[in-house]
């Protein structure tokens, strides 16, 4: 059976795609690069072709997962009429984007990435671009610092229930959890601009 050959950028995201599961399941420190050939079905030297390292593999994978949630988010977000709307669809994109790629949550929020320097760096980046985009829906009379503060405990409220979600391996609906983490953010929103509908 002939095998379709792949141009180097499918390549590459193929690598990626099947590195994902494996780190998502057991981390950076014990998965090896053999354990990414075997499941992508190719030869180590054919990844050393698109990534220089086991940890040039696993930050281009925490660039791709934090670029796809923060596209869902803003995406979702971007044509909604009014600010409580636009809180619980940024929710509703968040959770199910977690419910969708609870690997891709392991990688970006698991052990590696908070324990390591550089990817630790990485993630502080990530989060930065996501604070930056809650911050921009914040309608209220308050400063740039305690717009950006409140952007973060919203993201912090999101990632702290993603993860008691996924590390205890709960099952959830994510329109219900996205439904109840939305009204709790809009209510503390809302108490910041009581005229908000």
């Amino acid at each position: 059976m002939t095998q379709l050959r792949l141009t180097a950028p499918m390549r590459r995201q193929h690598i990626l795609d099947c590195a994902l599961p494996i780190f998502g399941e057991h981390g950076f420190h014990d998965t090896s690069m053999n354990d990414v050939a075997h499941a992508a079905g190719i030869t180590k030297p054919v990844i050393y072709q698109h990534f220089a390292s086991k940890r040039d593999l696993y930050s281009a994978l925490i660039t791709e997962l934090g670029e796809e949630m923060i596209a869902a988010v803003t995406q979702a977000t971007g044509n909604a009429s009014d600010g409580k709307t636009q809180t619980q669809q940024g929710f509703h994109a968040y959770f199910t984007w977690v419910d969708r790629h609870q690997d891709g949550f392991r990688v970006l929020f698991g052990g590696a990435a908070q324990r390591d320097n550089e990817f630790a760096s990485h993630l502080r980046q990530i989060r930065s671009e996501i604070a930056n985009a809650v911050a921009s829906m914040i309608v209220a009379d308050i400063d740039l610092e305690e717009q950006s503060l409140i952007a973060h405990a919203i993201i912090g409220l999101a990632e702290g229930v993603s993860r008691r979600l996924i590390e205890n391996n709960l099952e959830f609906n994510p329109d219900e959890v996205a439904t109840a983490m939305g009204a709790l953010a809009w209510a503390g929103l809302r108490a910041l601009n009581p005229t908000s509908s």
